[in-house]
């Protein structure tokens, strides 16, 4: 069977949402992975094994620092989880800045990986481009999209607590993890000396209690070996399932999507070409409606790659903006402290879930040297035994004084907002190709001037912050972000109202083939200071809805 009612190229996190919307209004959908099937629960190998059971007690090997130089810069790569991401020389890319592209391509994607932070997005983010000049307006309001984010964390289940702060809209929450006693104790500082600014829950896809039939978090904070109980949203865990009930999914793992097929007759795509990872041989597939998930990244690629005569320079391009107006999260900067206080206290388990600063620069007027602004999480421990891997010391006093928690520690790490701009840019080089015969992806970023005046106030206002607690030690975390770091790659195939500067409308429909949708990464207009893996589930399920309507109506055939 090479004929459906729709496709769905990725499985990850906005995948996962298309096929479950789909299949569950009835419409026979297939969902091309470009890896391998991970089933949910059987494929996590290391998810219930101690640490000694781990090879070079999970330290990585020079062979695996050679094989996977880019995806090792992850904060949790190890042995543990290197099988969640690819090989960088397998997946070769061309870098003419440095940009760190993370890519777990397997059924499930990033949503086995990712760190589950579900932040709603405001006014104050979607109106920031038309206010400021800067970009394009997006084509959506708040309100457009409220509805969406509410269906959606309805069925994923997130913990936190409703704040009532206009630059972070409230939500559909379950109960939050408890703060400990340190987090509590900063909060009441914090919020005492600096009236705008409040330590809140992160508001997280992590469940405190069971949900839609996944169990509850277990607080062993090895999330990123995949999850045996289903406690924190991933496709494989909570979307799929849903899909493969409704008896309407057909997955097919190892397609790497090679182009849309596009009739020139019937004036639309019809399908897509597709080579088997494993055996190199070429199939096509067809359906009214496709959906790319592939990616923020490989979703442009596959459309940069599809040129026919009606589209010389990539699919759905007549504007010449495809590959254009790459962003990231402006990340890394913050400050550190230590805390002699509290001694008496600990905590239950190891929660993994953080705290959160919500952004509390420029929101009535600017008033700082730089437009838009950031946010921070937060996290705060207690130093247990295993500050003795770092820590030089021998006999049984070093062992004694290992046996007990250390100091309190707390920080702060700043996530800023970074501004769309024409030059960073993603193209093709034709003069390199993979293994499979496609040219390797070329990809051109660099930071500008607004996120860089961001960063010595992103170390001040947290040093600031800490120090409200007396702490006995405070350090700036002065680390250089470097795009495609936090992993929150956004643009290149932007949302907006004229087809002349957007290649998608407001229902993430391409304005030049109407039947296909882009609902990933690639979409955004901009990027806030928020996470946006909630915003892209929410416009995903959105534009599911929008689809299907126009089906029936018989205004997409």
């Amino acid at each position: 069977m090479n004929t459906y009612d729709a496709i769905v190229v990725g499985s990850g996190i906005s995948g996962g949402w298309a096929a479950k919307e789909l299949t569950e209004k009835g419409l026979k959908t297939l969902l091309l992975e470009r890896g391998r099937d991970v089933k949910h629960v059987v494929d996590y190998p290391t998810a219930n094994l101690d640490p000694w059971e781990l090879p070079n007690r999970n330290m990585l090997s020079q062979e695996d620092i050679q094989t996977y130089p880019i995806q090792k810069t992850v904060y949790h790569f190890g042995q543990d989880d290197k099988h969640f991401f690819v090989k960088d020389s397998e997946h070769p890319y061309d870098q003419s800045k440095p940009f760190w592209w993370i890519q777990g391509n397997q059924v499930g994607g990033k949503s086995l990986l990712w760190s589950r932070h579900t932040f709603r997005w405001s006014d104050l983010d979607f109106e920031a481009n038309l206010r400021e000049g800067v970009g394009i307006d997006w084509p959506i309001r708040y309100k457009d999209i409220a509805p969406w984010y509410d269906y959606v964390e309805r069925f994923i289940g997130v913990s936190g607590k409703n704040e009532g702060l206009p630059q972070l809209p409230d939500g559909q929450f379950i109960p939050p993890f408890e703060m400990n006693c340190l987090e509590r104790h900063l909060k009441e500082r914090i919020e005492q000396e600096f009236k705008e600014r409040n330590l809140i829950h992160s508001r997280m896809a992590v469940l405190t209690q069971p949900h839609n039939g996944r169990g509850k978090c277990m607080s062993r904070n090895l999330c990123h070996r995949g999850c045996p109980y289903g406690a924190y949203f991933s496709s494989n865990s909570s979307t799929l399932p849903a899909a493969y009930k409704t008896g309407n999914l057909t997955l097919r793992p190892f397609s790497i999507v090679q182009s849309i097929i596009w009739d020139k007759e019937k004036h639309k795509a019809t399908g897509v070409r597709v080579i088997d990872a494993e055996t190199m041989q070429t199939f096509e597939y067809f359906a009214p409606i496709i959906f790319l998930n592939a990616s923020a990244l490989a979703t442009t690629k596959i459309m940069l790659q599809s040129t026919s005569e009606t589209f010389p320079t990539g699919f759905a391009n007549s504007s010449g903006v495809l590959g254009h107006y790459l962003m990231d999260h402006y990340s890394g900067p913050g400050a550190a402290a230590g805390y002699d206080i509290l001694k008496d206290q600990y905590y239950f388990g190891q929660r993994s879930t953080s705290v959160y600063i919500p952004r509390f620069q420029n929101l009535n007027k600017q008033d700082r040297k730089f437009t838009r602004g950031y946010a921070y999480e937060v996290y705060v421990t207690r130093a247990d035994w295993t500050r003795g891997y770092n820590n030089a010391g021998a006999g049984a006093a070093w062992k004694d004084s290992l046996s007990e928690p250390g100091d309190w520690q707390a920080a702060m790490y700043a996530f800023g907002e970074c501004l769309p701009e024409y030059k960073n840019q993603v193209r093709l080089d034709e003069s390199r190709k993979d293994k499979w015969g496609f040219p390797l992806l070329s990809i051109e970023m660099e930071y500008g001037q607004n996120e860089l005046a961001m960063r010595e106030e992103m170390i001040s206002d947290a040093k600031d912050m800490l120090a409200t607690a007396n702490p006995l030690w405070v350090v700036d975390i002065s680390d250089n972000s470097v795009p495609g770091m936090t992993i929150h790659e956004m643009g290149t195939a932007r949302m907006g109202n004229d087809p002349k500067t957007s290649v998608l409308n407001k229902f993430n429909q391409c304005h030049d083939a109407p039947n296909v949708f882009i609902t990933d990464g690639a979409c955004m207009v901009s990027t806030a200071c928020q996470n946006p893996s909630l915003t892209y589930m929410a416009l995903t399920a959105r534009a599911c809805d929008h689809a299907v309507t126009q089906l029936k109506k018989g205004e997409i055939r």
